[in-house]
């Protein structure tokens, strides 16, 4: 009977924290910024460089290519409140956030699906897309790091890994 206990509380503990993520490899991250009384967060994957450059691998994407910005399940991008990206409106709700590959440079696209694997993006469900600005860091990040934070009248949602960094300012409307 301890044995059968035993088997069925290991058993129960491996069900357990595979269902929780923790079987996927990168860890997870947040992202969260209070704007006009809503909430606006970003939750995504947080793939190491382990001694790669994020040249080396984003490099290998074309024009017209998606990056999932981060690992495993798809980027997930939520807002209480409508934004604007530039003259891009991104209506309150839950979206899939990723960035496509320009010939000079990014843009952030925002899918109506979302909760998928990150690499199933299906371009149909686009709804939205916003320029980024694209620069330099001081610092190496070693994982992905997305961040929100508060700048003027709205905010400015920033993703960094290695020296690269990608930035968009929004506002509530």
């Amino acid at each position: 009977m301890k044995k059968f206990l035993w088997a069925a509380l290991g058993l129960t503990i491996f069900v357990g924290l595979a269902g929780s993520g923790w079987g996927q490899g990168a860890s997870r991250g947040t992202a969260k910024l209070m704007l006009k009384g809503g909430a606006v967060s970003v939750e995504y994957g947080r793939p190491a460089l382990k001694g790669r450059t994020e040249s080396a691998l984003l490099d290998q994407l074309k024009p017209g290519d998606f990056w999932r910005l981060g690992s495993n399940k798809s980027t997930t991008f939520s807002t209480d409140v409508d934004l604007a990206f530039g003259d891009v409106t991104v209506p309150k709700g839950e979206y899939s956030l990723c960035a496509q590959r320009q010939t000079d440079g990014w843009k952030l696209v925002f899918n109506k699906q979302h909760g998928q694997w990150g690499t199933q993006h299906d371009a149909a469900q686009d709804l939205a897309s916003a320029a980024v600005k694209e620069s330099k860091a001081a610092d190496s990040a070693e994982t992905v790091t997305i961040n929100l934070a508060k700048e003027g009248m709205g905010g400015v949602l920033t993703i960094q890994w290695g020296h690269m960094k990608l930035s968009s300012n929004f506002v509530a409307k």
